[in-house]
């Protein structure tokens, strides 16, 4: 039997959790990696380098025999049925209080249902989202976990170890119970959704209403992201009009098709805040919107049969100005949607979730960091109990300042016939929470006279029905 020898251990041995692994080793851990793909067991040696530090194996026995006690295994796979398969594998071969950490974009019911059934063999199980893609796994991700607050102590020096630094801050930390871990990084991953909704919108604009040149694109993104719109998203889409086809001529963005895929996380946010009774517009449009763009068949077939307006021009100076703080505007919206959500099923489910924290936790290294988390963080740590950013008194200004040019470039997109989905969702949200009066009145009236379904009075207390038309 081989001595134990090695601090943290590994499941999945693609990109991310190869990058991963060798994140841990070059922060002073020993780790020991396991994967049936032969070539890549042999990929981590290979660029492991130092056997002392990082090893591998693609049988299970020899993987978990190598792990000093309790044994602190990372999986790093698919999520679904393989979670299950790997964590059944592993059953027979741990001792009790042993930990297995779920680091992928686990449903959080399914994080529930393995915790309670591995609390039950004497095994610690609990979910740690990691976002960052590959780069971020290698260079310092931002960890998400939440689970067994014991089990996370073992494993915390290495995550904090591992993760992106904000000013010598880890961009970990433990979250809550149960699911806590899994459900932040579906929201994390919906609020990506919509940031990405809302960039690739206002993009259009600029190109087609402005006449902005891939040239000029890059120049304004990166102006932005020097600025209040710093962000990840920002930085690589400004890279991202610079590079040449290196199929053909030209930039290479002119040449993708257009039609996003998804792995799932946005409409689990968008129906999970629907089962919880909290709007997040923002975030719902961009998984239709990527669901809409499947269909480019159908489309191409609707663009020759119906006429569109033409598109208005607007000069350059100020069509980059108006943009900026829409996109602003909106990206504070979609957060704001994200938060609140976070916030109610904190309550729901037990979780127990600090939005600071988490803020702060998503300042670097995950693929939604931006400057504006730092603000976010700050207006959660002064308010305990916020939960609305929008009711936060440093946004006020923020949003009022921003919020006419919004306005400003839905009314001018519509007028143009340029789909802008987000925006016009993030502008159509703040107005509703705004607004201290609504027409659903007149819905309890309908459901009232179709339905029996009663409705309340703003003159007087109490539950009331009409017979209609009586």
């Amino acid at each position: 039997m081989q001595e134990s020898k090695y601090d943290f251990g590994l499941v999945g041995l693609g990109v991310m959790g190869r990058n991963f692994i060798l994140n841990v080793a070059d922060n002073g851990f020993t780790a020991y990696g396991h994967d049936l793909d032969e070539e890549k067991v042999n990929a981590l040696k290979e660029e492991g380098g130092d056997l002392q530090k990082v090893d591998a194996s693609t049988e299970v026995n020899t993987f978990v025999q190598a792990l000093s006690t309790p044994r602190k295994i990372m999986l790093l796979v698919p999520a679904g049925k393989i979670v299950d398969a790997v964590i059944e594998g592993l059953l027979p071969l741990l001792d009790k209080d042993d930990i297995i950490i779920d680091g992928g974009n686990s449903f959080f019911t399914d994080t529930d249902r393995r915790e309670s059934y591995l609390q039950s063999k004497g095994i610690h199980f609990f979910g740690a989202g990691v976002s960052g893609g590959a780069k971020g796994a290698r260079r310092g991700p931002s960890i998400m976990p939440g689970g067994s607050r014991e089990a996370y102590k073992e494993v915390k020096p290495v995550f904090e170890a591992v993760a992106a630094k904000f000013k010598g801050e880890p961009c970990v930390a433990y979250l809550g119970p149960k699911s806590a871990g899994n459900y932040v990084k579906m929201v994390h991953n919906g609020i990506e959704y919509g940031l990405m909704q809302l960039t690739s919108e206002v993009y259009d604009f600029l190109h087609r209403a402005a006449g902005l040149s891939n040239d000029d694109l890059h120049d304004t993104f990166a102006q932005w992201n020097a600025g209040r719109l710093q962000s990840f998203l920002v930085e690589i889409t400004a890279e991202i009009f610079k590079q040449q086809d290196d199929q053909g001529e030209g930039r290479l963005v002119d040449k993708i098709l257009d039609k996003a895929k998804q792995k799932g996380t946005g409409k689990w946010t968008s129906q999970n805040a629907m089962d919880l009774g909290i709007p997040v517009p923002s975030i719902d449009i961009a998984v239709s919107m990527r669901e809409l763009s499947a269909l480019k068949e159908e489309r191409l077939k609707a663009d020759e049969i119906y006429s569109r307006p033409d598109i208005r021009k607007m000069d350059q100076e100020t069509a980059v100005k108006i943009a900026e703080e829409a996109l602003y505007f909106a990206f504070i919206i979609t957060y704001a949607q994200g938060l609140h959500q976070l916030s109610e099923a904190s309550d729901e489910y037990g979780y127990e979730l600090e939005l600071e924290t988490i803020a702060k936790i998503w300042r670097a290294g995950c693929i939604i960091r931006a400057a504006l988390l730092d603000d976010i963080s700050r207006a959660y740590d002064a308010e305990k109990g916020l939960t609305n950013l929008l009711l936060a008194p440093a946004f006020v200004d923020k949003v009022k300042s921003t919020v006419e040019s919004a306005r400003a470039l839905v009314s001018f997109a519509a007028g143009s016939g340029i789909p802008m989905p987000g925006l016009s969702n993030s502008l159509t949200y703040f107005d509703a929470y705004t607004s201290g009066r609504l027409p659903l009145n007149l819905i309890q009236a309908q459901r009232d006279h179709f339905g029996s379904h009663t409705y309340e009075r703003i003159d007087m207390e109490g539950i009331f029905h009409t017979e209609w038309g009586a």
